[in-house]
């Protein structure tokens, strides 16, 4: 059975992404079938994700980072609190984990391996909103 076969009306564009062959055309087709609909959100907001969100991402990717594969991408933040004044944002976190074997993983010895982890989530964090970070 051919694509033909099952959708009769669709348009076949063969292309080559090493090649470069055919690649404007198939953008020229997709942007003259698309649909227009309304924006879904206003044109002066880069996204509809809110600050907690970008939060919690950037302290699980130091999460990711430093621990490697000892802790499974399951690991999940929630940001408790998110408190923000001219100078200062203030959040409270907390990170899941699978197994309660885990958690001393993430702790380290001593603390040391949270330590890092934060540290390196609030340069970051003051670095992307601008803003002294605790």
């Amino acid at each position: 059975m051919t694509g033909k076969n099952i959708l009769p009306s669709a348009k076949i564009v063969p292309i080559s992404a090493t090649e470069n062959f055919n690649i404007e055309s198939l953008f020229s087709l997709i942007l003259e079938l698309l649909p227009e609909g309304p924006a879904f959100y206003p044109k002066d907001e880069l996204t509809d994700k809110s600050e907690r969100f970008f939060a919690a991402e950037i302290i699980r990717e130091k999460i990711l980072l430093n621990y490697r594969e000892e802790v499974p991408y399951a690991t999940a933040i929630e940001i408790e609190s998110f408190k923000e004044d001219a100078r200062l944002i203030r959040i409270s976190a907390t990170i899941f984990v699978e197994r309660d074997s885990q958690k001393g993983i993430i702790i380290g010895k001593k603390g040391e391996a949270i330590k890092k982890t934060g540290t390196d989530a609030r340069l970051e964090i003051e670095k992307f909103f601008g803003k002294e970070f605790f």
